[in-house]
């Protein structure tokens, strides 16, 4: 029984965790003005290399949406 309370807790913090960075994602994709890739929300929230003085517009939170998941 303990495990099953832990692993609960640990998912639904996983689930916390993701959904807020995609929501975050979201609300910033509507300010992004120049992205690569297909997705605009992806790369919100992985962002990409940046090349010369060009202004990477991501917030860079691949990590914690990886171990979110």
């Amino acid at each position: 029984m303990k495990r099953i309370v832990i692993g609960g807790f640990t998912m639904l913090g996983g689930l916390l965790i993701t959904l807020t960075i995609i929501l975050a994602g979201t609300i910033y994709a509507t300010q992004i003005t120049t992205w690569s890739g297909k997705s605009k929300l992806w790369h919100a929230i992985f962002g990409d290399k940046q090349y010369g003085d060009e202004v990477v517009q991501s917030l860079f939170l691949g990590f914690p949406f990886i171990l979110g998941v």
